[in-house]
């Protein structure tokens, strides 16, 4: 077993942690942060790489609140924004010490900008310069994030809803509930994922497509495409795919991965499932309720109430997780190893 399995395979187990502690021991410092942001002006959400991937999943969670938040990469933040008066930061990082992060912590001492840091290494840089540490309590990744990704979302994603609506024990009690239903299909999705054309088409390019909060999870999973599987693919949204990018089918042809929303625009994209089956375009769907027989690929994600349906993002990465352990399998790639990329990123230059 690759390191990078057994990591996703322990995953629901991790978040159940990080949930735990949050909302138990770690309630009083989330308050504290939430305070921070309710005060503010202006938020900012910022991370790089997987990190800021996770900051998708926390700014859905705003949105979806109506409270107006930021999202910009970190490099970007740091170089080519001014902060704006009375503004907060959520840095999301799961090591707290990458180049940007650490340049970055300056930029905002000096515009006065209060800084909520969530990240597993408290005694990091960016944990001994946040006003609040936000820890993940959970086991490091051995390589390529994992856990480090979903419980940056979770964390960060309880932060929002603290700060937005406040935090309800039935909440608690659903993710709870969802981390454990995950855990019980690891097996199945494994399954399904191994024996299926989709994964096994190497030959063809990958589009992934989303909406609303899976959006983080798509953009995820083309990183551990490109970090585990060692190939190129595209993230973008659903509505995003259908205003020209389309045209690649009548080209060298894709695959495609699609998350479905449980409730917004639910028949017309299952009406891109069918068209696209219908020209022979493989495709690998992921979310509740699936009808059967609808792409290449289903593989179902744990059912939430109607009111907590914006935190499906928590487990839908996961599926495309494993498909991306499976296809490195396939294509003979390392998914263990970095040939390029260093774990921690301490300098702006070069490769």
């Amino acid at each position: 077993m690759t390191h990078y399995l057994q990591n996703i395979l322990n995953e629901p187990g991790e978040l159940r942690i990080s949930l735990e502690y949050t909302l138990a021991d770690g309630m009083a410092d989330l308050r504290r942060a939430a305070n921070i942001v309710r005060s503010a002006n202006a938020i900012y959400i910022t991370g790089i790489g997987s990190s800021w991937h996770a900051g998708m999943a926390v700014q859905s969670l705003f949105d979806v609140a109506g409270r107006p938040a930021m999202l910009v990469d970190a490099s970007e933040l740091l170089h080519f924004t001014r902060f704006a008066s009375n503004a907060c930061l959520i840095v999301l990082s799961r090591s707290g010490k990458s180049v940007e992060v650490v340049n970055l912590l300056d930029k905002a001492e000096r515009a006065g900008c209060r800084v909520l840091g969530i990240t597993n290494t408290p005694d990091s840089p960016l944990g001994r310069k946040a006003n609040v540490v936000l820890p993940l309590k959970a086991a490091f990744d051995h390589n390529v994030s994992v856990t480090m990704y979903s419980a940056l979302t979770l964390i960060g994603g309880l932060l929002a809803t603290e700060a937005t609506s406040g935090i309800t024990p039935s909440l608690g009690q659903a993710l709870h509930n969802m981390l454990g239903a995950a855990q019980n299909q690891l097996g199945t999705w494994q399954r399904r994922i191994t024996d299926s054309e989709w994964i096994k088409r190497v030959d063809l390019p990958t589009y992934f497509l989303a909406r609303g909060s899976s959006l983080a999870s798509c953009h995820e999973a083309r990183l551990v495409w490109e970090e585990a599987a060692k190939v190129a693919a595209t993230a973008m949204t659903t509505g995003g795919f259908r205003h020209g990018p389309q045209e690649i089918l009548a080209g060298s042809g894709a695959r495609i991965g699609i998350w479905l929303s449980p409730s917004t625009l639910r028949e017309q994209d299952l009406h891109l499932v069918k068209d696209l089956s219908g020209r022979d375009v493989p495709v690998m769907l992921i979310g509740q309720s699936l009808p059967a027989d609808t792409a290449n690929l289903t593989l179902e994600t744990p059912a939430l109430a109607p009111e907590y349906s914006h935190w499906q993002f928590l487990v839908d990465v996961i599926p495309a997780q494993l498909a991306s352990e499976v296809l490195a399998r396939y294509r003979g790639a390392d998914c263990d190893s970095f040939l390029y990329c260093p774990y921690i990123i301490e300098a702006e230059g070069g490769l």
